[in-house]
């Protein structure tokens, strides 16, 4: 006699049979669903394009005159003005600080007077060897005292030359009383105050040159290496990130800072915007332009094996394939390549999951997605 279970089991393996061979048929008719062949899969894409490889690291500095000069009396003296202050704007020929010139003044009146007393000594040693000259023709003087009268009126002239070279000194040495630019800038620091006594050469005022302005930072040697030099350098203002100029480095410090360890940078700016004044906090990012680099959308990196890579799209053929590329970094919504794809290469950037080599695809028009995949990120 059959058991009951026995019994139960029998009568329940034919309708499980029944359901695997209908499951089957399911799968099938599933497997063989494929798009027609005319049409393709439809996936998003986007165009390869090199763009700018903006660095991660960012320096912060500040904005500096381009030229910062000294300005000085050439001449000793005690101080008796000085109209400018820090901060200010100052023209060409502008006067910047002014000596006492009470011993300059006096000295000017003495050096005209001897050029005049020169020259009256010259015309009339002149006058005496004019006469010796014409007593010599006619033989009645003797050959000494033409000597000595063409030795006078040789002194007389050297003389004179003195007294006119003094004269011209006395009058330099009372312009110098004065300190004027000649250049436009602006007063960046003053160093006397009236009442003072400066020496000759000694800075008096600080002047920042109008003809260019620099960005300058402070780098570590890690910078240096890549490109630094020929970088292209996006500054921005720290407070206000919208006020931009870019530049290129001019200037790098032969020796490190000896407590930060870091190398001073001048980066040249071009055509910086008012905005932009001296003292300013500013940050810099190294920016270069480089046909391998390559910014794709992050929707379009897959993998093959244990390589990163995308599927890049046949034009003639509308088909697809694998290619493996290398990743320099990952960005926010996007990934940056160093190798693997050329600029004006297509590659599919939504659609991804559904893929396999060789597949025929139809690129959808900017804004139409695919199976509700995000559609390809647009290039900044």
């Amino acid at each position: 006699m059959i058991p009951a279970w026995a019994r139960r089991g029998t009568r329940s393996r034919p309708a499980a049979a029944a359901a695997a061979v209908l499951l089957a048929a399911m799968l099938g008719a599933c497997r063989n669903e494929e798009l027609p062949a005319s049409e393709g899969r439809p996936v998003g894409v986007v165009t390869v394009q090199a763009g700018q490889f903006v660095d991660d690291v960012q320096l912060s500095g500040e904005i500096q005159a381009k030229t910062d000069i000294g300005l000085a009396f050439r001449i000793g003296g005690r101080v008796t003005e000085r109209p400018v202050n820090v901060g200010d704007h100052v023209a060409p020929g502008q006067l910047v600080a002014r000596l006492d010139s009470t011993i300059e003044r006096s000295a000017l009146p003495a050096a005209e007077a001897e050029v005049e007393a020169a020259r009256g000594e010259v015309n009339t040693a002149r006058n005496t060897f004019a006469r010796q000259e014409q007593l010599m023709r006619q033989g009645f003087t003797t050959r000494p005292l033409f000597d000595q009268a063409l030795r006078a009126l040789e002194t007389a002239q050297a003389r004179l030359e003195n007294a006119e070279a003094q004269l011209e000194l006395a009058r330099d040495r009372l312009g110098f009383t004065e300190l004027r630019t000649d250049v436009a800038g602006v007063v960046t620091a003053r160093r006397i105050e009236p009442g003072e006594v400066v020496q000759a050469g000694q800075i008096v005022v600080n002047l920042a040159r109008d003809d260019g302005r620099d960005a300058v930072f402070k780098a570590p040697a890690s910078m240096f290496g890549r490109g630094f030099d020929e970088a292209r350098i996006r500054v921005a203002l720290a407070d206000s990130p919208s006020v931009v100029a870019y530049g290129n480095v001019r200037e790098v410090s032969p020796q490190a800072d000896p407590v930060t360890r870091t190398f001073e940078v001048r980066v040249s700016l071009q055509d910086p915007p008012p905005a932009m004044q001296l003292g300013a906090t500013v940050i810099g990012k190294v920016e270069t332009t480089a046909d391998t680099i390559i910014s794709i959308p992050a929707g379009a990196l897959t993998q093959q094996g244990l390589s990163p890579a995308v599927w890049v799209v046949d034009p003639a053929k509308s088909t697809v394939s694998l290619r493996d590329v290398d990743v320099l970094r990952f960005d926010p919504g996007r990934v940056v390549l160093s190798q693997g794809l050329e600029p004006g290469e297509t590659i599919v950037s939504a659609g991804i999951q559904a893929l396999h080599p060789g597949q025929r695809v139809r690129p959808l028009p900017q804004g139409v997605l695919a199976s509700g995949e995000a559609g390809p990120a647009k290039r900044p």
